[in-house]
């Protein structure tokens, strides 16, 4: 991990660009640390961090304000990295079948998803390992937002991860969903339930699959860019039960 930059925002959080190889991430840091802090994981949708940043840097505001620390990273094909032909096929075929009010078939959801969390998955885990050797990082660790699968895969494989608050709004491949019976970690569900993009009932098959012993559904009504303030805090009060 190599830092490239480094500003104080108006309200005293510390925000650090960095590379990971040539992944680029931000790492916000509360400014009144005064010992290793916990850490949220802030996952992103593959828009790209610059289109996101607005976002992105309001949730690690909110967090910084609760004494966590946050990062996110690139994902692979999105923002500044090099593009990926397989899934930019895969986005192709899937506006062709939605512009012709086609069903979205399983095939296109695998080819979409599953490449990417193949990808993705252990990005996150190279850079947990570097976020974590940092001497003001300590965990425990959360994870928030992002494709949802590629969450589900974290809270499986990634031992680190204690909670994790998982923003509905993207396909799910079924293999995701046999391995959501795995997840044992605390979980947040975020849903809107009118969603244009969102195959509500896909979700609520996903929620239904988790094996948490301890799993909430919060599920507002408005499209996939309308999910009010409270919903954001009621996930920040899930983090500081379990992360704090």
């Amino acid at each position: 991990m190599q830092f490239t930059s480094e500003q104080r925002l108006d309200d005293g959080v510390i925000e650090r660009e960095f590379t990971l190889g040539d992944i680029p991430g931000i790492l916000w840091m509360p400014a009144s640390a005064s010992a290793p802090v916990p850490l949220i994981l802030l996952g992103p949708a593959p828009l790209g961090l610059r289109k996101m940043y607005p976002r992105l840097v309001a949730r690690a505001q909110h967090s910084a304000a609760e004494g966590f620390a946050t990062a996110t990273i690139e994902l692979p094909g999105s923002g500044d990295r090099p593009r990926w032909d397989a899934a930019e096929q895969a986005r192709a075929e899937l506006r062709r079948v939605m512009e012709a009010g086609e069903p979205v078939s399983d095939e296109i959801v695998d080819a979409l998803v599953l490449p990417l969390v193949d990808k993705a998955v252990p990005e996150w885990q190279a850079a947990l390992d570097a976020l974590l050797s940092l001497p003001e990082i300590g965990g425990p660790v959360g994870y928030s937002g992002g494709v949802i699968s590629i969450g589900v895969r974290l809270a499986v494989v990634e031992p680190r991860i204690s909670a994790a608050v998982l923003f509905a709004g993207s396909f799910v491949p079924r293999a995701i969903l046999e391995e959501a019976r795995q997840v044992a970690i605390p979980l947040h569900v975020l849903l809107q339930w009118d969603d244009e993009g969102n195959d509500r009932q896909a979700t609520l098959d996903l929620f239904d699959a988790f094996g948490s012993r301890e799993k909430t559904l919060h599920a507002n009504m408005g499209g996939h860019t309308g999910v009010p303030q409270f919903a954001g805090e009621e996930a920040a009060r899930f983090f500081t039960r379990h992360l704090s």
